[in-house]
């Protein structure tokens, strides 16, 4: 059996980003910018005001000087000030020419027409000089940045509207299984109500993904590979179920009838070692379908979705660093594992001084669907260390954009 960490390299080695197209700024956080942005002009564009106060010539103070004029957050950036004179500011407008200094409102005292200043101020002080933020022709953001809230801004800034993004991955997910019945169906004698469908969709969208429900199909190998063999249109397929060794597990089967090269199957992991990989060349499409059998079981598929379906979602999006984020947690309480499968163990985090500590979930049953609610992290503890410590250190994957900082 394949390793973790071997079977994520296997598949991010059969990956490549998607095509580029342009999306408006309003559309693209959390997308990947695929083209440097050069800033159009200097910002600040002029000398502006960083304080509500007044504009003076430093040399000129401590004295009583006339206000020469009044200058707000969107005034001509040409107004003069002159000698002997002082202009009431606000935190934005720009410095008149002449002027070198802007003193606080606070420490004048103003009487009419005239304004007294008692001391003399430091000569530049705040005044937002042109060009400090960002440089006329300058880098504004390489190829590659992630667009968040601060990068959406200094575009914005720049007047850039739209930018270059890999397109978005479509997504089909499939649930195989007898037993299951969409949401909305009352579910007769041993029959239950499918949920790793909307677990996955989440998961999906939460990646950058765009979900699409396939449906549910039974179990069987001609009704399974008629479902994967229409599934064309998209440019990854999940199965959920039936990759097991199973009577009834066809899917495996089913993924080989229709031409599916598969790159592996089963991982030394826990849960989710009954997971399939492998690529579909589709006629008449540039790019190969990337397809992933996963477990059926409600924690091994959300673990298994985390672990390797992620990363491909990354890469697939244009992430220089397509591997899933870790962070480091302290461990509340000694854990015991058997030798041989990395284990991913649902965990809760709290805060402390030296930072995040996690305690597992009492039940870590595959098939729990209480387990995952509430889960901020899995616990990634090695295959081949049998003991952890409380108080050690080991890795962990976030499931919460809050420790993911």
């Amino acid at each position: 059996m394949l390793k973790a960490d071997e079977a994520i390299g296997r598949i991010l080695d059969l990956v490549t980003p998607m095509e580029d197209e342009v999306a408006p700024l309003l559309t693209a956080q959390g997308r990947v910018l695929r083209a440097q942005q050069d800033a159009r002009f200097a910002l600040p564009p002029w000398d502006n005001s960083a304080m509500d106060g007044f504009a003076v010539r430093a040399s000129e103070l401590p004295a009583t000087l006339p206000i020469s004029g009044v200058l707000a957050a969107g005034a001509s950036p040409n107004a003069e000030l002159a000698s002997g004179t002082c202009m009431k500011i606000m935190t934005g407008a720009p410095v008149p020419a002449g002027a070198d200094t802007v003193v606080m409102r606070e420490t004048v005292v103003e009487d009419g027409k005239v304004a007294t200043f008692a001391e003399a101020p430091t000569l530049g002080r705040h005044i937002r000089q042109a060009g400090e933020d960002v440089s006329a022709n300058s880098v504004l953001l390489p190829s590659g940045s992630l667009l968040g809230p601060g990068e959406l801004a200094i575009l914005a800034a720049q007047g850039i509207s739209e930018v270059p993004v890999c397109k978005k991955p479509r997504v089909a997910i499939l649930s195989t299984g007898d037993e299951l019945v969409p949401l909305g169906t009352t579910p007769k004698d041993s029959q239950i109500i499918s949920s790793n469908s909307i677990t996955l969709a989440a998961q999906v969208r939460e990646a950058g993904g765009i979900p699409v429900d396939a449906g549910i199909v039974p179990d069987t190998l001609v009704a399974t590979v008629r479902a994967l063999r229409s599934l064309t249109d998209y440019d990854m397929l999940l199965t959920s179920g039936g990759v097991s060794v199973g009577d009834f597990d066809y899917v495996k089967e089913a993924y080989e009838s229709i031409g599916v090269s598969m790159d592996f199957w089963k991982v030394a992991i826990k849960p989710g070692k009954p997971l399939a990989f492998g690529t579909r060349r589709i006629p008449g499409k540039t790019r190969q379908q990337m397809v992933f059998g996963l477990p059926g079981n409600p924690a091994s598929s959300l673990v298994s979705f985390e672990v390797f379906v992620r990363p491909a979602l990354r890469k697939l999006q244009g992430f220089s660093s397509a591997r899933s984020p870790r962070i480091s947690v302290t461990l509340s309480e000694d854990i015991e594992k058997g030798k041989g499968r990395t284990n991913y163990l649902r965990a809760k985090l709290r805060d402390s001084e030296t930072g995040p500590v996690a305690t597992t979930l009492r039940k870590q049953g595959s098939g729990m669907l209480r387990s995952m609610v509430s889960v901020d992290c899995l616990l990634e503890l090695d295959a081949d260390t049998t003991h952890f410590a409380a108080g050690s250190q080991v890795a962990a994957l976030p499931l919460r954009n809050v420790w993911q900082s």
